[in-house]
């Protein structure tokens, strides 16, 4: 009995003590540095009870003795503790990578990343937060394997080109760019809007048909998370930029004697006999660079409830160039809002909007008679400005270049301006009628009025330049372009028998654009002045037969998609995917409008394995690999209809307007198609330190779509507004390796990280189906042949000239020689040498061949991080190996200006086997050959940043939950042999992009910023 009682006693006290309510108080903290985690989530038994305030701080009543609290923050491994008493305790939170990143965005739906089967690179905010790219697509420039990232100019505002693992069309190999979910510019976002980006670059993307060829970069902007208290963000940096290039050219007194050289060896008289006061002279370059600013400020409110979440950002960045200030600067201004609600168990609604004013000022970049250009040929001997203060004249006499301006009166003269008002985003709403289906109607859109104007002052540079203008003129334009992307499609996900997963995603797409557009010319404005530079106020007559004034309204393009993948997953381990997607495009007659494009994906995860050693040592092995087709679209919307277009004529001596038959219609034109194989290992190790990514790859584009070939005359390709058709008429294969290697450690206070990727690319064109085997594009010199082409059993855009040989040391070398008459001029001591390619005993254009191409053989990307205490550390870098650039940035004319290099020019037999001779006489030295194409390897440090953040027990009474100041550079160093000023730099076009005009090198950028999170 006694027992019994003992035993009542105990059951009841032990009630009483589980049914006592207690108080616990904390805070929660970030494990690694130490800092609070306000806004962290508070659960009690799975429900939500609290959010750690600004300062971690966090306080839950009324719980009961034996209770779970759960804490978990985005990000970071979630906590448990078991609640016992009253009191006050310290929650450390660890940060997961693998969490933040275990969900993927493939296609219409998402994927664990361990259940992916298809090539994809992944970048993350904090990466991009890291890099702070101007523009969202430079956080991928040598971040992920495959991917390569040029810009035709450093000019602010520049458009950059992307191409995944090479370039495989002769006329656009820019990929998809999805904005959650919809088409958009990755360029005009806010970086600091931008949660993550995917890039998709096998048979994964095939789920996007007609626009996944050139593989597909996915966009993930930053939302609120649910249960989270309001997070306000401030982030601000300010910088000056500067050039990290100027090309040596030649002094005041070295042009002086070089130039009478010249003349002597040319048989005139010299232009200097006294060259003793000349000194150093102008260097041009100190005249057009400049330090320039740069100012950025963002602002972001995100948070959440159990039913809805919300963010707001706005941003506003300001970039002056490097040359002209902001006569080549531009300002882009955003502002986003995004909004989730659960309007009931089943129905959830979101909307993301984004709005973008963009503003740019722009200068003659790239090419001939840019600025640059100017300033490197403009002999130093001339002064930036005469005795009476203006602008000194270029001398318009032989020998100084027709187009050759002083490069600061250019500056000043160049007046134009472009502003694009833009908004964007989407409406979803997702309806989950039973437990395993999800059915999900998406409406995207982008929708952008542009005006832009040029100003040509009346203004004479003397004699006959080309820049002289007679009488000034006005040139306005407003141009609206709209979009829309429709997605509608169902996600059904069922386990059937315990072990066989199955998800199927089925839908249907259209999208539709179109656009339209004014423009107008106005002759003499008020006062020559750009203050008074608008249509309304030119009140000149036009000259007789020039057309002042148009529109145009394109055609719109559509393209309605279904689609369907069906995903199985066998216990965890052996994965298989299978992709359909029929696309119809309006770029093709009705009878090719159709295209079906299907792939299969399949992974095994060998460490789930049974017999899979689990010793740690490797902690996840995958091995995948892919197969399907993609498509790429890239036809011109009429290319299959004949159309008419506006011409001129002359009649009786008079312009008379009139309309004539446009380019050559071609009805059986068809898709592009792209065949990729891939195969790819997964590795993590060592406790999963080392993560190992590895695939080769294997891609085959047909029927490229090739403008412009010649037919007979007879059809009228030759008439006045119109030309050859276009036809599929080319192959193009580009295959490789990709490696990537990550490793992260924790070292007592000390935690770092260190990345690592290559990729290799074996471009080569395997048919171009003309009447001559190749495809010539760009320019040389003046008046030259064509220096690249796409040519069969060649790399894309190979260089295509004479292979020069040495320097002929005296005349008998040149008798015992086959002559270079052929090449248009006589040969004499000094004169560069050309290799006799097809043997026939003479050197001619005949003797063209391959000099150079400009496609790396491979890319390599680094990156470092390590953080101490509250001290952190990043660096970025990238390199380029086995790509060439051509050298077309010097003018030959005898009186311009040269690079310092021709100083080491042949003066007598022996002195030179490298540089010819000077002289004012004909020579062949100027023709295009392997003596202007360098090699453009590079390396790059691409940034550096050292940041500090205060300790949270200075800033939590303030309800700061984070500081950090830091310190930054950009584009800090190259190495590279070239001359130029930027090797890294490309024009994009798939042909002829490897010829440098004298690139607007990008700048250095030094910054100093700070981030408050309250």
């Amino acid at each position: 009995m006694k027992s019994k009682l003992w035993q009542f006693a105990f059951l009841l006290f032990t009630a009483i003590g589980f049914s006592q309510s207690v108080t616990v108080s904390g805070k929660v903290y970030d494990s690694s540095t130490n800092t609070p985690l306000g806004g962290a989530t508070v659960l009690l038994n799975k429900a939500g009870v609290a959010s750690s305030a600004a300062d971690g701080s966090f306080t839950v009543s009324n719980v009961a003795v034996g209770s779970t609290l759960t804490f978990s923050f985005y990000g970071y491994s979630s906590q448990e503790f078991v609640v016992s008493k009253n009191e006050t305790i310290t929650i450390s939170l660890k940060q997961d990578n693998k969490a933040i990143e275990e969900v993927v965005v493939v296609g219409y739906s998402s994927k664990k990343r361990k259940d992916v089967t298809g090539a994809i690179s992944y970048v993350s905010s904090k990466t991009i937060e890291q890099l702070k790219p101007i523009q969202a697509a430079q956080a991928l420039q040598g971040t992920v394997s495959g991917v390569v990232v040029t810009t035709g100019s450093g000019a602010p505002g520049s458009g950059l080109n992307i191409r995944i693992r090479g370039i495989s069309s002769n006329t656009n190999s820019e990929p998809m760019y999805l904005i959650d979910g919809y088409q958009g510019d990755i360029n005009l976002l806010n970086p600091s809007d931008i949660e993550s980006i995917t890039v998709l670059k096998d048979a994964q993307a095939s789920v996007y048909g007609a626009k996944g060829a050139n593989g597909v970069v996915l966009v993930t902007t930053k939302q609120g998370k649910k249960n989270a208290k309001t997070k306000v963000s401030y982030n601000a940096y300010f910088g000056q930029q500067e050039t990290t290039r100027k090309l040596n050219l030649l002094n005041a007194t070295e042009y002086a004697l070089l130039l009478n050289e010249s003349f002597a060896n040319g048989g005139q008289s010299i232009p200097y006999p006294n060259v003793s006061g000349l000194g150093l002279g102008t260097n041009w370059q100190n005249e057009v660079f400049d330090k320039a600013k740069i100012v950025n400020h963002d602002f972001a409110v995100s948070g959440g409830s159990e039913k809805m979440v919300y963010t707001f950002s706005a941003s506003k960045i300001k970039q002056d160039g490097i040359i002209g200030l902001d006569k080549s600067g531009f300002d882009r201004s955003n502002a986003r809002f995004s909004f989730g609600v659960d309007i009931t168990d089943k129905v959830n609604l979101s909307t993301n909007l984004y709005y973008t004013d963009y503003n740019r000022q722009g200068l003659n970049e790239n090419g001939l008679g840019s600025v640059l250009f100017n300033a490197i040929n403009t002999p130093s001997t001339l002064t930036p400005y005469d005795a009476n203060g203006d602008y000194t004249l270029v001398p318009a006499t032989a020998g100084y270049g027709n187009e050759v301006i002083n490069p600061l009166a250019q500056i000043a003269n160049t007046h134009n301006s472009y502003n694009q008002k833009k908004i964007n985003g989407n409406f979803i709403l997702t309806y989950k009628p039973i437990k395993d289906l999800k059915i999900t109607s998406r409406y995207g859109f982008n929708s952008a009025n542009s005006v832009g104007k040029s100003f040509s002052k009346k203004i004479s540079y003397g004699g006959t330049k080309v820049f002289n203008v007679d009488r000034n003129s006005v040139s306005q334009n407003a141009i609206r372009f709209s979009d829309y992307t429709f997605d509608l499609f169902a996600e059904y996900e069922k386990v059937l028998f315990d072990n066989h997963k199955l998800k199927l995603t089925t839908g249907g797409t259209l999208f539709e654009e179109k656009s339209e557009g004014l423009y107008g010319t106005g002759f003499d404005v008020p006062y020559n002045s750009w203050e008074y530079a608008d249509i309304q106020l030119a009140n000149g007559t036009p000259p007789e037969g020039v057309i002042t004034s148009g529109s145009y309204k394109s055609s719109p393009y559509k393209r309605p998609s279904l689609f369907a993948t069906l995903d199985y997953d066998f216990k965890e381990k052996y994965l298989l995917s299978f992709i359909v997607r029929r696309d119809q495009s309006s770029r093709f007659p009705t009878k090719n409008s159709v295209a079906v494009f299907k792939s299969i994906l399949g992974g095994w995860i060998v460490s789930q394995e049974d017999f899979f050693k689990k010793d740690g040592f490797v902690n996840f092995l995958k091995i995948r690999g892919s197969y399907g087709t993609l498509g790429n679209d890239v036809a011109g919307n009429n290319d299959f209809r004949s159309t008419l277009v506006n011409s001129s004529y002359v009649l009786n001596n008079t312009l008379t307007n009139g309309v004539a038959t446009g380019k050559i219609p071609n009805t059986k034109i068809k898709w592009e198609t792209d065949t990729k194989l891939d195969l790819g290992l997964d590795v993590r190790m060592l406790n999963n330190k080392i993560d190992i990514t590895a695939d080769y790859f294997n891609d085959k584009r047909t029927d490229l779509l090739v403008g412009g070939v010649p037919i007979s005359g007879i059809n009228g390709g030759y008439a006045p507004g119109s030309g050859s058709p276009t036809v599929n008429a080319g192959t193009v294969v580009n295959k490789g390796f990709e490696f990537s290697l990550n490793y992260k450690n924790d070292s007592n206070k000390i935690k770092y990280s260190l990345g690592f990727n290559a990729t290799t690319i074996n471009n080569e064109v395997l048919e171009v189906k003309n009447s001559t085997g190749y495809i010539e594009s760009g320019s040389f010199g003046i008046g030259q042949l064509a220096p690249t082409r796409m040519e069969v059993g060649q790399p894309m855009g190979v260089f295509y000239g004479l292979q020069a040989d040495g320097i002929f040391q005296n005349q008998a070398e040149i008798n015992a020689y086959p002559s270079q008459s052929g090449l248009g001029s006589a040969t004499s001591p000094g004169d560069i040498r050309y290799k006799d390619i097809n043997g026939d005993g003479a050197i001619d254009f005949k003797d063209r061949t391959y000099i150079g191409k400009p496609i790396a053989d491979f890319t390599l990307g680094f990156n470092v991080n390590v953080n101490y205490k509250n001290i952190d550390f990043v660096a970025y870098a990238y390199a380029s190996v086995g790509n060439d650039l051509i050298r077309n940035y010097e003018r030959t004319e005898n009186r311009l200006n040269k690079l310092d290099y021709v100083l080491d020019r042949w003066t007598g037999e022996g002195t030179s086997n490298t540089v010819p001779r000077v002289t004012t006489g004909a020579t062949n030295n100027n023709l295009f050959s392997s003596y202007f194409v360098e090699d453009a390897s590079f390396l790059r440090i691409q940034n550096v940043q050292i940041g500090y953040t205060l300790p949270s027990k200075v800033i939590a009474k303030l309800g700061i939950s984070k500081v950090r100041f830091y310190a930054a550079a950009n584009n800090v160093l190259t190495f590279s042999k070239y001359r130029g000023f930027d090797p890294a730099a490309n024009t994009g076009n798939p042909i002829s992009g490897g010829i440098d005009y004298g690139f607007y090198p990008t700048p250095r950028t030094y910054s100093f910023g700070f981030n408050v999170n309250f």
